[in-house]
């Protein structure tokens, strides 16, 4: 980015600020007044202004054009000229959102200073904003089950749209990451990603936090809404949204427009919503606690994103993952899992999902011997109560102790083969090499279990 629009209404400083700024490189654009100049911005937004304060036949003066520039396009960095400069123009130019302000006749190599620091801060935001996404660990967008695969191939889908996403799954499943992963494939990759939580701002100052704020006091505030501008807003747990300001997102979405609180003047922005929920918001509805026709424009593609309860096969690869992200990140010591743990990590009850599987993880490594693999010992999440050696006890369930042996053998090996099948994605022939059975030996046990080999695949197809 390298175009630069040159704002005067003197058409000699133009074409010379136009002409030094070609020889050094940068391309350019004009404009002699108000209308000239955001037009050119509308159509298409430059990578630095220099604008002039004072601009005969003109609807707006510079600090009028800074303050709507700002408001749309609030990356834009702005180099006031004037040749009435004073300190009070100066510190309102600077306070509206300005990099600098340098008075006419200007010194060239001043000029060609401060818009080369202008740019290099520019891109250097941009730089920022591209780590702090890429920052965001991707490894919930690993997997090889089919519940996986079906959702990536949403996911490639919607990437090519600026379509409205809900994302609806368990708590810790990674619906945030699937956001962002349709935010980095999508032409929106350049523009930030906002998240606003809803559940963690108070409901008192969620307008204030979206919509930003204007006071005499302190100037301009934008919100979370304005600096989303040009990317992606990724609403959070939307379910917990205040009513009164459902309605105002509502407005948003229609118009892509708002009002600060405690200003007059609308912000107008160009944003792509995303949102995600764990609640069934139907029933939210229902109940009067959501907003009908917010529902209905959030959700133009639901997309499931789903747990690991129906990505066993993903737990192993997820799991080395998090070793080797955690042993990069936090340099801890790199540990193998061992075959046994990677077993038992498949057969654990996953009510956090992803994000509880990473603490596991890291907790295993953190206080598991570095020098030895990471064993079955290590994953516990709550001791069994009153066992010296939990390798080698089983916690039985007061229904299994009052069964007589052939039945609780029974009932035993057909939770346990279910597992392993659950484990392997239904797979028979995994499952039957894992547990140590020939196909056909396998297929006749779960028959005699009453185990429907047909209806599993089905429900894994």
């Amino acid at each position: 980015m390298s175009d630069i629009l040159i704002v005067d209404d003197e058409r000699d400083i133009r074409e010379l600020i136009s002409d030094i700024l070609e020889d050094e490189g940068y391309s350019t654009r004009r404009a002699a007044n108000s209308d000239e100049a955001m037009a050119a911005v509308n159509s298409d937004p430059p990578a630095l202004m220099i604008l002039d304060i004072w601009l005969k036949d003109s609807k707006m003066d510079g600090i009028d054009i800074l303050m709507t520039v700002k408001r749309s396009n609030p990356d834009i960095p702005i180099v006031i000229i004037s040749g009435h400069g004073n300190v009070e123009i100066a510190v309102a130019a600077i306070k509206q959102g300005a990099y600098d302000f340098i008075e006419k006749p200007f010194n060239i190599d001043k000029l060609m200073v401060v818009i080369s620091r202008a740019m290099e801060a520019s891109r250097l935001r941009r730089e920022n904003q591209a780590l702090k996404r890429r920052d965001t660990s991707t490894a919930q967008m690993r997997g090889e089950s089919h519940a996986f695969r079906a959702m990536c191939a949403q996911l490639e889908k919607v990437t090519v749209s600026n379509a409205r996403i809900m994302f609806i799954g368990p708590a810790g499943s990674g619906k945030e990451v699937a956001a962002r992963y349709v935010h980095e494939h999508s032409d929106r990759a350049s523009g930030p990603f906002v998240c606003v939580s809803a559940a963690m701002i108070e409901p008192e100052r969620m307008e204030e936090v979206l919509f930003g704020r204007e006071s005499p006091e302190r100037g301009v505030e934008p919100g979370l809404l304005e600096q989303a501008h040009g990317g992606v807003v990724y609403l959070d747990e939307v379910a917990d949204m205040p009513m009164g300001t459902q309605s105002k997102i509502l407005r948003v979405l229609v118009e892509q427009q708002f009002t600060r609180v405690g200003g007059a003047d609308k912000v107008r922005v160009d944003l792509r919503v995303m949102s995600a929920t764990s609640q069934d918001l139907n029933a939210r509805v229902r109940e009067g606690c959501f907003r009908q026709e917010l529902f209905d424009r959030l959700s133009v593609v639901p997309i499931a994103v789903p747990g690991l309860e129906e990505r066993r096969e993903d737990i192993p690869i997820l799991a080395e993952f998090f070793v080797d992200d955690l042993h990069r990140s936090q340099g801890l010591a790199r540990r193998d899992l061992s075959d046994a743990a990677r077993a038992h990590l498949q057969t654990m009850r996953w009510p956090g999902n992803i994000r509880q599987l990473r603490n596991v993880i890291e907790r295993a490594m953190i206080l598991g011997d570095p020098r030895l693999p990471i064993e079955i010992r290590d994953l516990q999440i709550e001791a069994p109560a009153d066992t010296e050696d939990c390798d080698s006890h089983l916690v039985l369930t007061g229904a299994l102790t009052t069964l007589p042996l052939r039945e609780a053998r029974e009932l035993f090996e057909r939770e346990y083969l279910l597992s392993q099948i659950n484990r392997f994605g239904g797979n028979i022939s995994r499952t039957a090499a894992f547990v140590g059975m020939e196909r056909s030996a396998l297929h006749r046990k779960l028959k005699s279990l009453g185990v429907h080999t047909a209806k599993l695949s089905e429900a894994k197809g």
